[in-house]
């Protein structure tokens, strides 16, 4: 087995991250530029934090092109809300489009052909192709440097959960209706089509 310090470039490090923690969920985040105007961009480094009440979290770095911290984050600090999006098989080449750098105040709507439509309790607009999406309410963050491939942690109350009919099953999301999709290393999206059911053991039966 091989060993490595992680005093390195922030390159190198971030390689070792998306190549070792996949599939990584992906979090497709609108939010409403300074001018109105609408935000849209991807992120893998999204979980979720707490059940009830319900927080989810993601983690934007800071730009790698111009050490700027990105239009998302920035946006959400000054409207202390948010959209999340979820990315299924038949929107993977229009979600990608969203994660290209364009001058802050285009409208990745528009340049990716996604579909704009009103939340119910954000400003924020969801995407009418995903079947998933949750209304959030900024909570708070946590910054770990301002340099390029520094992070944060920015968490969400999530305060309206919309789901197509056809992925709900009393009161579960059906995963074969729902097809997610995930984010592998460098160009590599990773479809969830296969999966093993296994029971939960309880505690009496492991003791057996």
């Amino acid at each position: 087995m091989l060993s490595f310090d992680t005093n390195k470039t922030f390159q190198e490090n971030y390689k070792f991250l998306i190549g070792s923690i996949l599939p990584r969920p992906i979090a497709v985040v609108s939010t409403i530029n300074e001018d109105g105007s609408n935000n849209v961009a991807p992120f893998s480094f999204f979980t979720a934090v707490s059940a009830k009440p319900m927080i989810v979290a993601f983690s934007p770095m800071i730009k790698s092109s111009t050490g700027e911290m990105k239009d998302t984050p920035r946006n959400i600090f000054r409207e202390k809300e948010f959209v999340i999006s979820f990315v299924t098989e038949d929107i993977i080449a229009k979600i990608n489009s969203c994660s290209q750098e364009l001058p802050y105040g285009a409208d990745e709507f528009i340049h990716s052909g996604l579909t704009p439509i009103d939340s119910e309790i954000v400003k924020a607009k969801r995407v009418k192709e995903s079947p998933i999406h949750f209304e959030c309410i900024y909570r708070d963050h946590i910054s770990y440097g301002d340099q390029p491939g520094c992070g944060q942690i920015i968490t969400g109350e999530v305060v309206k959960v919309h789901i197509n009919e056809e992925l709900y099953d009393q009161g579960r999301v059906s995963t074969d209706a729902f097809k997610p999709v995930g984010r592998g290393a460098g160009n590599d999206w990773i479809l969830c089509d296969n999966r093993v059911e296994l029971d939960r053991l309880m505690a009496a039966q492991i003791q057996k």
